[in-house]
């Protein structure tokens, strides 16, 4: 069991979760101890280079980059350039969609290109 598994739970049925952030390895885009909202993926083609998820990567729990898609494949990242892995969208349970209570926009992009779009 990880520190996310009641989360995914939750987001499995529906529910959309908020907690604190924990870690270091976001750090710019969310910071240890923000307070993150994440909502189920109802939509993959609103998934897009850039996005933050709450996913699992080789068994682990990451709230991670989206940082490429190829496909149907995701390719999951931290903030500090290490790449976790590929995964299908069966291992990714949510979006953060906002921090601190402040809303995160942004646009889905699908190019796949190696830079992370701000």
């Amino acid at each position: 069991m990880g520190w996310a598994t009641e989360y995914i739970y939750q987001l499995n049925n529906g529910e959309t979760v908020t907690f604190t952030a924990h870690g270091s390895s976001m750090t710019g885009k969310i910071n240890s101890g923000d307070s993150v909202t994440v909502a189920p993926v109802k939509n993959t083609a609103l998934l897009g280079v850039g996005d933050i998820v709450l996913c699992k990567v080789k068994g682990n729990q990451f709230l991670h980059l989206i940082t490429k898609i190829q496909g149907r494949s995701y390719q999951i990242a931290n903030n500090q350039g290490r790449v976790n892995g590929w995964i299908s969208i069966h291992s990714i349970y949510g979006k953060v969609v906002s921090r601190n209570g402040v809303p995160i926009n942004s646009q889905p992009v699908s190019t796949g290109k190696d830079d992370v779009n701000e």
